[in-house]
């Protein structure tokens, strides 16, 4: 299709529920906003399978290759997975380079518009280029329309280079033209106001970059039950949870848990471990180090 007529794109078709917003009340107007939120859940559900063969390939990227994660995008798409990579490393001890967010135009482009950044497919491959991605990595592609030329780039340089590719849209009928690993593609119809993708199609590509980091850092051992073990405690919000982690797992105090954080060096996985085997800290990290950090695996020994 014509990238530069884009009125085919369901994303870009006028919503018959909200031709008369303008004309409703405040709440008619949350109502209305609210009931097509509604319809995003769905939509990210149909595409679990395709969700969960990207979360499969970034596990593999992690544990085996030892790679990175990029996500890469423009405007509230390149906003998103700036957002998702910059919440990993506190709730997740991840490295920062383990997972990065790419945006068109830079950093500049994160707090204000960088018109026309989007629209030439060689800023995308530099980008890429410039990363030095490589055969170990995956490489996510967001581009909610799915026509995105910086987007295109980005992934065309990424295949190129071996990288493993995964393109998140929300259109139907827009198919990239060289080999994408997999394809999310949670439609969510029409936006609230005309073409607005932040709305319905931003809130679906959170909820995906959701899935795909949460779901990979579980199977890298990086939770245990459902507790954030890894985290860092680096404020007293994060040293507050990290206390009562160690509480829940192990039945003892707050005090306790205090000391027994100390005495770990901050190490959730290791306190737990420590307390529930009466080991110390260097027999901990040594087993954990031997299980490749799953807390389970070491208490099951």
């Amino acid at each position: 299709m014509n990238t530069n007529d884009r009125s085919q794109l369901l994303t870009e078709q006028r919503n018959p529920n909200s031709t008369d917003i303008d004309k409703k009340s405040t709440l008619e107007i949350l109502d209305i906003i609210n009931a097509e939120d509604a319809k995003v859940f769905a939509a990210v559900y149909k595409e679990r399978e395709n969700i969960a063969k990207a979360v499969d390939l970034i596990v593999d990227v992690f544990m085996n290759k030892k790679g990175r994660l990029f996500y890469i995008g423009s405007g509230t798409s390149g906003r998103l997975g700036i957002l998702d990579a910059s919440e990993c490393p506190p709730t997740f001890s991840t490295d920062p380079n383990m997972i990065t967010g790419i945006i068109a135009g830079g950093e500049k482009a994160v707090f204000q518009s960088v018109e026309g950044a989007e629209d030439f497919p060689e800023n995308g491959a530099r980008d890429i280029q410039q990363r030095e991605v490589n055969h170990r990595d995956i490489v996510v592609g967001i581009s909610t329309g799915g026509t995105t030329p910086y987007v295109t780039g980005a992934l065309f340089e990424a295949k190129k280079r071996n990288a493993k590719t995964v393109f998140i849209c929300c259109n139907p009928e827009i198919m990239p033209t060289f080999d994408i690993d997999v394809i999310i593609r949670p439609i969510v119809g029409q936006e609230v106001i005309t073409g607005s993708t932040r709305m319905k199609a931003g809130t679906a590509t959170k909820l995906v970059l959701n899935m795909l980091t949460t779901t990979a850092m579980i199977k890298i051992g990086k939770v245990y039950e459902n507790l954030m073990v890894d985290l860092k405690a680096m404020n007293a919000k994060l040293t507050d949870r990290a206390e009562r982690i160690i509480m829940t797992c192990t039945g003892i105090g707050r005090e306790d848990a205090k000391k027994l954080l100390q005495a770990a060096f901050g190490n959730v996985k290791a306190a737990i471990v420590m307390q529930k085997l009466g080991i110390d800290f260097s027999e901990a990290k040594k087993r954990l180090d031997a299980n490749n950090g799953f807390v389970r695996a070491v208490l099951k020994e």
